[in-house]
């Protein structure tokens, strides 16, 4: 029996992590390695445990790994646990808060939800939180209404509502209160038709699933249920209810999947269904609130339209209240014809078309709240009441005329209300239509096939797209949506991503190649292997982006909404005054004074009445409160469109203030794919082939898991058509100098080689000649052609990659190498020494090729008046090479991430607005404490989490859009609210009639209909946003960038390079532009006294070590 590997238990530092995405990332990293059994990661110690075989790992190793992930960390312990059975690397996710910051030093909680801080006591372990959709809400005071009451109950920590959205989001203690409790209380209590949308447990990694369950009678079926549910695996709870029937199950989707949970369920002898969710597309749509208003506004239209004639008749051309002469009286002169018709006709409308006002305004004046219900009703109803009260006062006391009354105010009001509502929920539905075409390119039915040890499908069936489990097999025909992310396992077709990636030509996809969720198929058949579902997707993940966004507030809506809030009163308060004014200006009149004292009062009253009613009907807080949120669902909205998602309203508003901008370098301005450029030959190619040598150094690397060494073995594959490596041996890794091994049976191997294109046999150059090497973009040089002993395949014992000088492996490297390798350094290459037979035979050099927008992005920022800064760990002469050929002159290389972080706040500290523009693990500190992060999609999970901004499509012209995209919404922002304080400005005193004595005052339908337009003028001005054109390389590669290309090619721009934070900068280059100077003589004054030395080469620059095989020393 074989003996069982030793378990041994690493304990590691870590420093540099910033949240629990930092954690996952280590934990999924590391923990899928072979030979790593189990790995978790403390953030609040600091600290990582991993179990591993050490057969294949050591603690050392194990905090080299976690280190080269851009973290600092260092080895405490190292010991024997136990010898047990290999099993496969778990990971122990830890219990992640769904809040972005969350404190619990001395048991206070702080929270950071959409941009508002929260401290309260407790604990996160119990945090939840929901998300309800809220129907009813019409104005900011409505916002503010529902905030400050769900506020009350006890256990809610947060809640932030998004008015446009028609979202709230509650975080609160699971322990105390829960979403029901909140639900009811929202529509029980407020009056606010609250459905919860989604729920989060204290763990977000979690998923959710309802089930309908059939056959369930008794509260012991419900205990079965759960019981049994929560036996299984990666069950964390279940709850069945059975007055609904329904059961809520949590659960981790790595480990089991929704129809698992179904077939326990079934087991059990119940039926069990998934319960869909609602449509949310539907939902963003507005369309009960458009139908709700739609049916008032018909109502009121088809009493309105007769009271309008009535008003032209009686009171425009024959004047009745004017002259009781011309009145028609009935039954008594004091009910008139038309006061009587307008009575019959003003009653259904007050009751029917006004009930919606009445009942919110109920329950708002219940809760100490004043909102626009609250203004229409009054209007409304102090017009009918008092038409009505002076009407029975009239017919009581037998008055000679029928009096002045106000029944054509309510119709009218309800009538202009009801439109401008309708309109405007139609309007706030477009502003969301980026979200809708996002969600509608989700798949609902995937289909569902097993397959047999030869590759043959052997069953088939549709199920619903929430369904789908990790590892499932699902065929994708032509002309359908990719359900979920997945890889090919079989079959070959071309598929549209431009949704997701921008790239307007399908994309081929073959066995191997990855799929996104809502891709179209586009002529062959897939099966697809899902390998992300649910939340996890690509597609969703960018819907939830988008939806927190606009749930999200700008800081200039907490001032708005205060506003709001103190509006109502206001403007109820003006009416008084206003009422009061008129009827002692009135009273007091020259023009009245011939009149008996009871007439004249009469006569004031009617005009007072009349501008205090206006006054309530003109106030418009909804235009106030809409100035910000349809702005910020546009913009955002039409970023996701483009290929920018940006995570609210606070970098939406916060990105154009921007003064400096930081980029990382690799992933970032570089593709973040190191690939070969060059290879220098030192010997004759008769002797020594281009082909030996690609075939020898791609079978070494072929072993390593360094991204030069995968570089190397990629192109040796390229080259070689996909060859069949030889057997190899003795592999061994030496940090930083490189790999060794034994290539065994070279012969056999080498002499069934295929070459793709054509052939590597290229003739013999003359010495210092350049080629490209065909079929490739790689370059031959020929610096000499020395003889060298040509090893027999099948022959050899073993070849060495070899770093220079080190005396390692005793290869003697010549002036002529040490130059090349100096050449190479200057370009930003990374070089390494290929040797045989001890002897030099060709040096390979590495390259991390800039972005091909890179330049043309700088330039354009640069053009926009920021200053633009390059901050990377890489080493100075890569660093210095790779801003020389995008045109940024203030670099600091070598830098540490914490240092980055520092860098970021020296920068700040300057009074400057600072965005970071970065991808990598390393680069998630500084992103989060940029003014602004920005985070390439293509990169890791932390920086995407840290980031404000997130580019979709891993294209540097995305930053100037977003800037653009900014400065158009703010600007658009500042120009609603102008409209809607301007609108109140001047319309609240015209209603008061400041300009009567002019001969000009507004009556009250006049005002409703201008405050029902108000509102819809700003949600109609948000959504010019739709206008915004993303600049693009086209539109950008203009002469003056031309002229600029060329001056950088001339070397004649000055460059100042830093080392980690020292001060005291390089300067290269003979001549500067004014803008270079100033950054120089800027960035001198930001560096700290810590000057950290580069060693001359970093972790990226290791020069490769060793290949072998049978009889000769062969060293490449």
């Amino acid at each position: 029996m074989a003996e069982k590997p030793k378990i041994r238990r690493a304990i590691v530092s870590i420093e540099g992590m910033t949240c629990h995405a930092c954690v996952n990332s280590i934990q999924d990293t590391v923990g899928s390695k072979d030979g790593i059994v189990k790995i978790v990661v403390s953030l609040e110690q600091k600290q990582g445990t991993a179990d591993y075989n050490s057969e294949k790992w050591n603690g050392e190793s194990v905090a080299e790994s976690i280190d080269d992930m851009g973290f600092d960390c260092k080895l405490i312990t190292d010991q024997e646990i136990a010898a047990v059975e290999p099993q496969k690397a778990s990971t122990t996710k830890l219990s992640i808060s769904p809040l972005k910051t969350v404190d619990l030093s001395d048991g206070k909680v702080e929270l950071q939800l959409n941009g508002v801080k929260y401290s309260k006591e407790g604990s996160s372990d119990h945090l939840e939180k929901c998300t309800f959709a809220v129907e009813g809400m019409t104005c900011a005071s409505c916002v503010q209404y529902i905030e400050r009451n769900i506020s009350k109950i006890e256990g809610v920590h947060s809640i932030v509502v998004a008015l446009i959205a028609a979202k709230a989001e509650v975080i609160y203690d699971g322990r105390v209160t829960s979403s029901d409790a909140i639900r009811e209380h929202m529509t029980g209590e407020l009056g606010y038709k609250a459905t919860l949308l989604d729920s989060m447990g204290a763990n977000p990694n979690y998923s959710k699933i309802r089930l309908i369950i059939g056959n369930l009678s008794t509260e012991s079926d419900a205990n079965r249920i759960e019981s049994h549910v929560l036996s299984k695996s990666g069950i964390d709870s279940c709850n069945v209810s059975i007055a609904t029937s329904m059961a809520l199950v949590e659960f981790s989707p790595q480990v089991i999947g929704p129809r698992d949970i179904i077939n326990v369920v079934e087991s059990l002898g119940f039926t069990a269904d998934l319960a869909t969710r609602d449509d949310q597309m539907k939902r963003l749509d507005h369309p009960d609130d458009v139908k709700k208003w739609r049916n008032t506004f018909f109502i009121a239209l088809i009493f309105g339209v007769p009271v309008m004639i009535i008003m032209i008749i009686f009171h425009w051309i024959l004047r009745t209240p004017m002259h009781p002469d011309k009145q028609t009286p009935i039954f008594t002169p004091a009910l008139s014809l038309d006061n009587f018709l307008l009575l019959c006709l003003c009653t259904p409308v007050q009751i029917f078309g006004g009930r919606y006002f009445y009942v919110a305004s109920w329950k708002a004046i219940k809760h100490g709240n004043a909102n626009m219900d609250v203004l229409i009703m009054l209007s409304a109803t102090i017009a009918y009441t008092y038409s009505i009260v002076v009407l029975l006062l009239a017919i009581i006391f037998k008055w000679p005329s029928s009096p002045m009354t106000f029944f054509d105010v309510p119709p009218m009001l309800i009538v202009f209300i009801a439109l401008g509502r309708m309109l405007e929920h139609k309007a706030k539905g477009k502003t969301s239509e980026a979200l809708s075409k996002l969600m509608s390119l989700q798949a609902k039915e995937a289909t569902l096939v097993t397959m047999d040890s030869e590759g043959r499908l052997t069953s088939e069936k549709g199920i619903n797209i929430e369904l789908v489990q990790r590892n499932d097999l699902l065929k994708v025909v032509p002309g359908a949506k990719v359900p979920v992310d997945g890889v090919v396992v079989d079959g070959k077709s071309s598929v549209d991503e431009s949704f997701i990636t921008g790239e307007s030509m399908p994309v081929v996809k073959k066995p191997g190649s990855t799929v996104i969720g809502g891709s179209v198929n586009q002529k062959g058949v897939l099966i697809v292997k899902a390998t992300h579902v649910g939340n996890d997707s690509t597609l969703s993940q960018i819907v939830r982006l988008v939806e927190e966004a606009q749930t999200n507030r700008a800081p200039i809506q907490q001032l708005a909404d205060k506003i709001a809030g103190y509006f109502v009163p206001f403007v109820i308060v003006l009416s008084l005054f206003t009422l009061g004014v008129w009827i002692y200006i009135e009273y007091n009149s020259a023009r009245n004074a011939n009149l008996p004292p009871g007439l004249r009062f009469e006569e004031a009253l009617k005009i007072a009445f009349e501008a205090a009613i206006t006054v309530l009907a003109i106030a418009c807080p909804c235009s106030l409160g809409l100035a910000t949120p349809t702005a910020v669902m546009v913009g955002t909205g039409v970023g996701a469109a483009n290929g920018i998602l940006i995570k609210g309203g606070e970098p939406l508003e916060s990105v154009h203030k921007v003064t400096t901008i930081v980029f990382d370098k690799t992933g970032t301005i570089t593709e973040g794919r190191p690939r070969v450029v060059q290879i220098a030959s030192f010997v004759n190619p008769s002797t020594m082939s281009l082909k030996l040598i690609t075939f020898l150094s791609g079978a070494t690397e072929a072993l390593s898991e360094h991204p030069i060494g995968n570089a190397v073995a990629a192109f040796a594959k390229q080259l070689l058509n996909e060859p069949t490596w030889p057997n190899t041996s003795r592999f061994h890794v030496s940090a930083g100098h490189g790999v060794t091994c034994r290539i065994d049976s070279i012969r056999q191997s080498f002499s069934s080689l295929a070459l793709s294109g054509s052939t590597c046999e290229i003739p013999r150059l003359p010495d210092g000649q350049t080629i490209t090497i065909p079929g490739t973009e790689v370059n031959l040089l020929q610096v000499s052609s020395k003889e060298v002993s040509q090893p027999k395949p099948g022959h050899c014992e073993h070849c060495d990659w070899t770093r220079k000088n080190d005396g390692r492996h005793g290869i003697p490297v010549s002036e002529v190498v040490k130059m090349t390798l100096s050449g190479e350094q200057r370009k930003g290459h990374i070089s390494v020494i290929c040797a045989i037979n001890a002897e030099v035979v060709a040096v390979i050099s590495i390259a991390d090729q800039v972005k091909k927008e890179a330049s043309l992005a700088i330039y354009t920022l640069r053009e926009m008046g920021l200053r633009v800064v390059l901050l990377t760990g890489d080493n100075s002469k890569t660093a210095e090479s790779t801003a020389k050929q995008v045109g940024i002159d203030e670099v600091f290389a070598e830098v540490l991430p914490n240092q980055k972080q520092q860098k970021i706040k020296q920068l700040k500290g300057y009074k400057n607005k600072v965005a970071m523009v970065g991808d990598g693990v390393n680069d998630s500190p500084a992103l989060a404490e940029a003014n602004v992060g920005i985070a390439i999609a293509a990169g890791s999970d932390v920086a995407i989490e840290s980031a404000g901004i997130v580019l979709v499509r891993n294209d540097l012209v995305d930053v100037v859009g977003a800037i653009k995209l900014s400065k158009m919404t703010t600007r658009r922002i500042r120009l609603n609210f102008l409209f809607a304080i301007i609108y109140n400005a001047i319309g609240i005193p015209i209603a008061a009639g400041v300009f009567r004595p002019f001969g000009f005052m507004l009556q009250p339908w006049m005002a409703a209909a201008a405050m029902a337009l108000s509102s819809v003028s700003v949600v109609s001005s948000s959504l010019l946003l739709k206008n915004f054109r993303k600049p693009t390389i086209a539109n950008l590669y203009t002469t003056s960038f031309k002229r600029h290309q060329k001056f950088l090619e001339s070397a004649l721009s000055k460059f100042q390079v830093h080392r980690g934070l020292d001060d005291s900068a390089v300067f290269r280059g003979a001549a500067s532009s004014k803008l270079s100077i100033l950054s120089s003589k800027v960035g001198s004054l930001l560096g700290s006294t810590t000057s950290i030395v580069s060693s001359g080469s970093s972790k990226k620059q290791r020069l490769l070590d060793n290949v072998g095989s049978d009889l000769e020393d062969l060293i490449v």
